[in-house]
Protein backbone atom coordinates (compact mmCIF):
# COMPACT_ATOMS: atom_id res chain seq x y z
CA UNK A 1 0.00 0.00 0.00
CA UNK A 2 1.44 3.39 -1.12
CA UNK A 3 -0.17 6.24 0.63
CA UNK A 4 -0.10 9.18 -1.56
CA UNK A 5 -2.46 11.72 -0.67
CA UNK A 6 -1.57 14.84 1.73
CA UNK A 7 -0.89 18.04 1.44
CA UNK A 8 2.87 18.55 1.62
CA UNK A 9 2.47 21.30 3.84
CA UNK A 10 6.55 21.90 4.18
CA UNK A 11 6.35 21.64 -0.13
CA UNK A 12 4.47 24.68 -0.07
CA UNK A 13 1.24 22.09 -1.24
CA UNK A 14 3.04 20.61 -3.88
CA UNK A 15 1.93 17.77 -5.59
CA UNK A 16 4.72 15.88 -3.58
CA UNK A 17 3.89 12.56 -5.00
CA UNK A 18 4.41 13.98 -8.77
CA UNK A 19 7.73 15.52 -7.87
CA UNK A 20 10.03 14.30 -10.41
CA UNK A 21 13.50 12.86 -9.14
CA UNK A 22 16.08 10.89 -11.98
CA UNK A 23 13.10 11.28 -14.62
CA UNK A 24 9.70 9.40 -12.38
CA UNK A 25 7.91 10.09 -10.29
CA UNK A 26 8.40 9.60 -6.53
CA UNK A 27 5.42 7.89 -6.50
CA UNK A 28 6.70 6.05 -9.46
CA UNK A 29 10.12 5.02 -7.59
CA UNK A 30 7.97 3.42 -4.94
CA UNK A 31 5.79 1.28 -6.56
CA UNK A 32 8.27 0.21 -8.65
CA UNK A 33 9.86 -1.41 -5.69
CA UNK A 34 6.56 -3.32 -5.08
CA UNK A 35 6.26 -4.48 -8.45
CA UNK A 36 6.40 -8.20 -6.99
CA UNK A 37 3.78 -7.89 -4.63
CA UNK A 38 0.55 -9.48 -4.85
CA UNK A 39 -1.36 -6.17 -5.50
CA UNK A 40 -0.40 -2.68 -5.07
CA UNK A 41 -3.29 -0.07 -3.61
CA UNK A 42 -2.67 3.61 -4.12
CA UNK A 43 -4.35 5.77 -1.25
CA UNK A 44 -4.45 9.16 -3.16
CA UNK A 45 -5.49 10.26 -6.53
CA UNK A 46 -5.05 8.57 -9.59
CA UNK A 47 -2.21 8.73 -11.55
CA UNK A 48 -2.10 7.76 -15.19
CA UNK A 49 2.13 7.83 -15.00
CA UNK A 50 2.11 4.43 -12.83
CA UNK A 51 -0.41 2.33 -14.88
CA UNK A 52 2.63 1.37 -17.47
CA UNK A 53 4.47 0.05 -13.95
CA UNK A 54 1.95 -2.86 -14.17
CA UNK A 55 2.70 -4.29 -10.87
CA UNK A 56 2.76 -8.29 -10.41
CA UNK A 57 -1.15 -8.71 -9.11
CA UNK A 58 -2.15 -5.26 -10.40
CA UNK A 59 -2.63 -1.76 -9.44
CA UNK A 60 -5.49 -0.08 -7.49
CA UNK A 61 -6.02 3.89 -6.38
CA UNK A 62 -8.56 4.40 -3.54
CA UNK A 63 -9.02 7.61 -2.22
CA UNK A 64 -9.88 8.07 1.81
CA UNK A 65 -13.70 10.28 2.05
CA UNK A 66 -13.09 13.11 2.65
CA UNK A 67 -9.71 13.34 0.68
CA UNK A 68 -6.48 14.48 2.53
CA UNK A 69 -7.79 14.08 6.27
CA UNK A 70 -4.62 11.81 6.87
CA UNK A 71 -1.78 9.41 6.96
CA UNK A 72 -4.40 7.35 9.70
CA UNK A 73 -7.39 7.71 7.66
CA UNK A 74 -5.87 6.98 4.59
CA UNK A 75 -4.41 3.77 5.60
CA UNK A 76 -7.79 3.01 7.38
CA UNK A 77 -9.33 3.12 3.67
CA UNK A 78 -6.43 1.53 2.18
CA UNK A 79 -6.84 -1.65 4.47
CA UNK A 80 -10.68 -1.98 3.43
CA UNK A 81 -8.88 -3.30 0.12
CA UNK A 82 -6.13 -5.92 1.63
CA UNK A 83 -6.54 -9.61 1.27
CA UNK A 84 -3.02 -10.87 1.42
CA UNK A 85 -2.00 -11.95 5.27
CA UNK A 86 0.94 -9.23 5.36
CA UNK A 87 0.71 -5.59 4.07
CA UNK A 88 3.64 -2.87 3.38
CA UNK A 89 2.84 0.13 4.08
CA UNK A 90 4.55 2.31 2.29
CA UNK A 91 5.21 6.74 1.78
CA UNK A 92 5.30 7.83 -2.12
CA UNK A 93 7.90 9.80 -0.94
CA UNK A 94 10.97 7.34 -1.03
CA UNK A 95 13.32 7.43 -4.48
CA UNK A 96 15.50 5.37 -3.04
CA UNK A 97 13.98 2.40 -1.73
CA UNK A 98 14.49 -1.17 -3.48
CA UNK A 99 12.54 -4.40 -3.70
CA UNK A 100 15.38 -5.90 -1.85
CA UNK A 101 14.43 -3.65 1.33
CA UNK A 102 10.69 -4.59 0.96
CA UNK A 103 11.89 -8.04 0.58
CA UNK A 104 14.15 -7.65 4.07
CA UNK A 105 10.80 -6.22 5.81
CA UNK A 106 9.03 -8.74 5.03
CA UNK A 107 11.65 -11.26 6.15
CA UNK A 108 11.92 -9.57 9.25
CA UNK A 109 8.23 -9.11 9.77
CA UNK A 110 7.64 -12.67 9.54
CA UNK A 111 10.16 -13.71 11.61
CA UNK A 112 9.07 -11.68 14.22
CA UNK A 113 5.60 -12.78 14.53
CA UNK A 114 6.71 -16.62 14.23
CA UNK A 115 9.62 -16.18 17.28
CA UNK A 116 8.57 -15.26 21.22
CA UNK A 117 8.48 -11.57 20.66
CA UNK A 118 4.72 -10.29 20.58
CA UNK A 119 5.73 -7.96 17.35
CA UNK A 120 3.36 -7.79 14.48
CA UNK A 121 5.54 -5.90 12.02
CA UNK A 122 8.90 -4.74 11.33
CA UNK A 123 9.85 -0.97 10.13
CA UNK A 124 12.73 0.22 8.75
CA UNK A 125 15.06 2.25 11.08
CA UNK A 126 17.57 4.94 9.80
CA UNK A 127 21.05 6.04 11.11
CA UNK A 128 19.95 7.53 14.06
CA UNK A 129 17.20 4.25 14.62
CA UNK A 130 14.41 6.64 14.53
CA UNK A 131 11.48 4.48 13.44
CA UNK A 132 10.18 5.22 9.73
CA UNK A 133 6.38 4.45 10.14
CA UNK A 134 6.03 4.25 6.64
CA UNK A 135 8.56 2.29 5.80
CA UNK A 136 7.10 -0.81 7.12
CA UNK A 137 5.60 -4.31 6.85
CA UNK A 138 2.30 -5.84 8.94
CA UNK A 139 0.31 -8.34 9.88
CA UNK A 140 -2.92 -7.30 8.24
CA UNK A 141 -5.03 -9.00 11.16
CA UNK A 142 -2.67 -7.19 13.56
CA UNK A 143 -2.92 -4.08 11.67
CA UNK A 144 -7.08 -3.88 10.95
CA UNK A 145 -7.54 -4.42 14.80
CA UNK A 146 -5.29 -1.83 15.80
CA UNK A 147 -6.89 0.63 13.41
CA UNK A 148 -10.02 -0.69 14.91
CA UNK A 149 -9.58 0.46 18.16
CA UNK A 150 -7.75 3.61 17.52
CA UNK A 151 -9.16 6.58 17.86
CA UNK A 152 -6.18 9.91 16.92
CA UNK A 153 -4.35 10.40 14.39
CA UNK A 154 -1.19 9.77 15.23
CA UNK A 155 0.67 7.16 12.47
CA UNK A 156 3.20 6.38 15.66
CA UNK A 157 0.85 5.97 17.79
CA UNK A 158 -1.37 3.59 16.19
CA UNK A 159 1.71 1.28 15.04
CA UNK A 160 4.35 1.90 17.95
CA UNK A 161 1.76 -0.18 19.70
CA UNK A 162 2.11 -3.15 17.63
CA UNK A 163 6.19 -3.48 19.11
CA UNK A 164 7.07 -3.49 15.23
CA UNK A 165 11.12 -5.47 14.81
CA UNK A 166 13.29 -2.46 13.48
CA UNK A 167 15.31 -3.32 10.42
CA UNK A 168 18.82 -1.30 9.80
CA UNK A 169 19.90 -1.43 6.68
CA UNK A 170 23.74 -1.17 5.68
CA UNK A 171 24.53 1.09 3.19
CA UNK A 172 27.50 0.78 1.30
CA UNK A 173 29.88 3.68 0.94
CA UNK A 174 28.41 6.23 -1.43
CA UNK A 175 24.89 4.69 -1.54
CA UNK A 176 22.06 6.58 -0.42
CA UNK A 177 19.51 5.52 2.19
CA UNK A 178 16.06 3.86 1.06
CA UNK A 179 14.43 5.79 4.68
CA UNK A 180 15.10 9.29 3.06
CA UNK A 181 11.85 10.58 2.17
CA UNK A 182 11.01 14.00 0.42
CA UNK A 183 9.44 16.45 3.10
CA UNK A 184 11.63 19.27 2.27
CA UNK A 185 12.91 20.95 -1.03
CA UNK A 186 16.01 20.79 0.17
CA UNK A 187 15.22 17.10 0.55
CA UNK A 188 13.97 16.91 -2.82
CA UNK A 189 16.87 18.83 -4.14
CA UNK A 190 19.40 16.16 -2.57
CA UNK A 191 17.68 13.72 -4.05
CA UNK A 192 17.63 14.93 -7.34
CA UNK A 193 21.15 15.80 -7.53
CA UNK A 194 22.00 11.92 -6.51
CA UNK A 195 19.84 10.43 -8.97
CA UNK A 196 20.77 13.17 -12.26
Amino acid sequence: MVLAGGHARRLGGADKPGVLVGGRTLAAWVVSAAARAANVIVVGPERAELRPLRPAGGLRFVREDPPGTGPVDALRRGMAEVAMPWVAVLAADLPFLRAQELDALLTAAQGAVDSASPSSGAILVDAERRPQWLTGCWRTSALLAALGTHRGQSLGGLLAPLRPAELAVRIEAGEPPPWLDCDTPADVRWAQEWQH
